[in-house]
């Protein structure tokens, strides 16, 4: 009798995880949304190894630390702001090494310090698994004491290993999908925005700029003499230099502003927050910088090029997204028709 009864929980077990993994499968398969697949797969570990603290941590790639991107229990509060480096604590070093990391008695842990541990006071048993996409480890998932008492143990792994892989998928389709968005958006020339991007963002400054009665302003840029380059220095050239100018307009603008390349030798650029009078001191410092920039220096060519202007301002001089473009546009080809490498204000004419 007992056999049997044995039998039957080991039955019910399986059948509970099959039921887990499967309803975490559906969410991963049902949506895009990484936060929804998240959730879900924080609700299932909850529901199925009911630890006291529960933890995704990812890693920076540009810092190569790892900080909490999900925290659910005890120690949350403590956790949602600490970073470290790969190899510290139990998950920096799980996230290096790729493997999981065990401990059923923190009590009788000879391997890890957990002094530095948020939540070491409380601690009494802990997991923690690498999440592995394809190609690296993208972080861990840790969890800290079996709420109901018991001790985390070897047969808590595979199931916490299955979830984990199920968060890598979530989190690799969902960076796969940025990365196919930042594509769609960008040029592939210059690396800015494209006039596809131009087009939206100018809807919804538009719209905020109305809500809330601010003002801002675009830039429209065009190179003088552009086709010179091509002709004289190759196609080739004049694409890096077209990089090169792009790369300076961005470098100096502030975080919230945006550039664009709008086509060919075009660029524009959108301030929000910003009046005509503010937007001219803007352009007359990327005109500085132009005039003093030898471009391809490094291909032996010293390129100088310079550019005409044109700027206009919403709600001032237009009030849709296409008068506010043309303005800006005409504004620029008045320089370009007249003296070049100058500025021109909508309603205000060349300034010198």
């Amino acid at each position: 009798m007992t056999d049997r009864n044995d039998r039957i929980r080991e039955l019910e077990q399986q059948i509970a995880r099959l039921s887990l993994f499967h309803e975490v499968g559906k969410a991963v398969a049902s949506t895009l949304d990484l936060n929804k697949v998240l959730q879900t797969i924080m609700a299932k570990t909850m529901e199925f190894l009911r630890p006291d603290t529960w933890s995704l941590l990812l890693i920076d790639e540009r810092s190569n630390e790892l900080y909490y991107e999900m925290v659910f229990g005890a120690a949350s509060t403590k956790l949602k702001d600490v970073r470290f480096k790969l190899g510290e604590h139990i998950s920096g070093w799980v996230a290096e090494h790729g493997e999981a990391v065990l401990i059923e008695d923190v009590a009788r842990e000879p391997r890890f310090s957990l002094e530095n541990e948020a939540w070491r006071a409380d601690a009494r048993s802990i997991i923690c698994v690498p999440v592995k996409g394809r190609e690296r480890v993208l972080g861990t998932i840790e969890l800290v004491n079996y709420s109901q008492g018991r001790r985390f143990h070897e047969e808590d792994i595979p199931i916490l290993t299955n979830l984990a892989d199920y968060a890598a998928i979530a989190l690799e389709n969902a960076r796969y999908v940025q990365r196919i968005h930042e594509l769609t958006i960008t040029d592939d020339c210059t690396a800015l925005y494209n006039a596809r991007h131009l087009n939206f963002v100018l809807d919804s400054e538009i719209y905020r700029s109305i809500r809330y009665g601010y003002e801002f302003s675009v830039i429209f840029i065009d190179l003088d003499h552009f086709k010179q380059v091509n002709d004289t220095h190759g196609h080739l050239a004049g694409s890096k230099l077209l990089w090169h100018v792009g790369t300076l307009i961005k470098g100096h603008l502030r975080l919230i502003d945006y550039a664009f390349r709008y086509g060919g030798d075009e660029f524009v650029v959108l301030l929000p927050q910003t009046s005509k009078r503010n937007a001219l001191m803007v352009v007359r410092r990327l005109r500085e910088l132009l005039n003093s920039t030898e471009f391809l220096a490094e291909e032996g060519l010293k390129v100088k090029v310079t550019a005409s202007f044109g700027v206009a301002s919403f709600p001032g001089d237009a009030r849709s997204r296409r008068d506010l473009l043309r303005l800006a546009d005409e504004a620029m080809y008045l320089v370009k028709n007249t003296t070049r490498n100058n500025i021109a204000l909508v309603g205000e004419g060349v300034m010198n």
